[in-house]
């Protein structure tokens, strides 16, 4: 198993002094940026594409929630091929045959051979693809850089605040535009951003670790990621962060459309000048997430970021009075910068924690737990919005993200981060 390098616990090295990212990192975060422009793009484009091809709202769903089935069908055996395989290798090549895949809704959209099955099918695979390329990526990162913790919160922070600009502010709009000028333009614009983050990934260096051999059946390899990660305490108040968060989030989301309309009084433009507000601070929460880690402590930010985000979710729920609307967008505001500063702080404590060797499975085991919750939050939170109000999902997924302080409290205080850091460098 590869040594891993931590500067040490009690001697962390000033802001000044810190180490530089590698250029080999500003290509994989350039791919990085290129292709969640491309998802920005396609993730308006999809339901936009459907909507032309049917008005039943299940065939609808279909299409929508088709990119996430993989994860519950392939994505611990996803996480343990991984393992398995060349990690740099396996992300240009997913890429590339996204890349590939995404000209065939393109392609029928321009010779009009375009179907909801057809549809489902290109999300379904391409969902499928996601599985290899983040597990592989949460994998390779950690090696470039050396699992230097330093360097991985600035990565991190990075890539969250490009994610935001591209996949949030200009993807969206620029899909809309696109669609409006011909359906298969967006899909070939999301083409066009996989062949070149394939091609700027294939530059990058060879991974420096050896793959695994197989020791047994991927099942038994996949049990051993889900298994790692069940025993590490504070992996495992890292992954439960955001399967609570899930719950909570995709309980409000289903309604703040409805919310938006009915309490908040505000039409199509309204509602997406409001979401604007949450990725504006989604923006300053990934680039101040380094600073609120060196004033409170990894373990102090990630509690302070569970409380402003249960107050944040109560204070938009609650909006009311003479300015409702302004409530509403610098609660969002709130929560977007809470949500990004835990985004960037969770995953680089997690990626200097996972051995090299389990990297990929434990990833694939973490993205399920989050990913798992969402759909059954929908349901409660459509489920609480008919039997108490629009208003209830908000209050209860504050209380949910409340709650998530105390998981901070007791699994990834400073103390628990500090002596699980200092035991992986030894």
């Amino acid at each position: 198993m590869t040594e891993i390098r931590l500067a040490p616990a009690a001697a962390p090295v000033p802001e000044a002094e810190s180490p530089r990212l590698p250029r080999a990192f500003h290509r994989l975060w350039l791919a990085g940026s290129v292709s969640s422009l491309g998802d920005g793009v396609y993730l308006v484009a999809l339901p936009l594409l459907a909507a032309t091809l049917t008005r039943d709202p299940m065939e609808l769903a279909l299409v929508t929630s088709a990119a996430l089935a993989p994860w519950f069908f392939l994505g611990l055996l996803g996480g343990a091929l991984v393992d398995r395989w060349d990690r740099r290798r396996t992300m240009w090549l997913t890429d590339l045959l996204r890349a590939g895949l995404l000209a065939v809704p393109a392609l029928a959209a321009a010779c009009h051979l375009l179907s909801i099955p057809l549809l489902v099918a290109v999300a379904f695979l391409l969902g499928t693809g996601q599985i290899f390329f983040d597990s592989a990526g949460s994998a390779y990162l950690p090696e470039l850089l050396g699992r230097d913790l330093r360097l991985l919160e600035q990565a991190n922070s990075r890539q969250m605040g490009s994610r935001t600009v591209a996949a949030d502010f200009a993807g969206p709009p620029a899909g809309a535009a696109l669609f409006g000028l011909a359906r298969a333009l967006p899909f070939g614009l999301d083409a066009l951003s996989f062949l070149a983050s394939s091609l700027l990934i294939r530059t990058l260096p060879a991974q420096p670790v050896a793959p695994e051999r197989p020791s047994g059946s991927l099942w038994a390899d996949a049990r051993a990621g889900v298994s790692f990660l069940l025993r590490d305490k504070v992996l495992l108040g890292l992954a439960l962060r955001p399967a609570i968060g899930n719950l909570a989030f995709a309980g409000t989301e289903t309604v703040l459309v409805l919310f938006s309309r009915q309490a908040l009084h505000l039409g199509s433009f309204g509602y997406g000048l409001l979401l604007t507000a949450q990725a504006v601070g989604g923006l300053l929460g990934a680039v101040l997430a380094g600073r609120l880690r060196a004033l409170l402590g990894t373990g102090g930010a990630l509690t302070a970021t569970a409380l402003l985000e249960g107050l944040s979710l109560a204070a938009l729920g609650l909006a009311a009075g003479p300015a409702p609307v302004v409530q509403a967008a610098v609660a969002l505001a709130l929560l977007g910068a809470a949500m990004a500063a835990t985004m960037v702080l969770a995953p680089t404590v997690s990626q200097a924690l996972i051995p090299t060797a389990l990297a990929g499975r434990v990833a694939a085991a973490r993205r399920l737990l989050s990913l798992g919750a969402a759909p059954v939050g929908a349901l409660l939170g459509g489920w609480l919005a008919t039997a108490a109000g629009l208003r209830a999902p908000f209050v209860a997924g504050s209380v949910l993200l409340a709650a998530t302080a105390l998981l901070a409290l007791t699994l990834t205080s400073n103390r628990r981060i500090e002596a699980a850091l200092a035991g992986r460098a030894q």
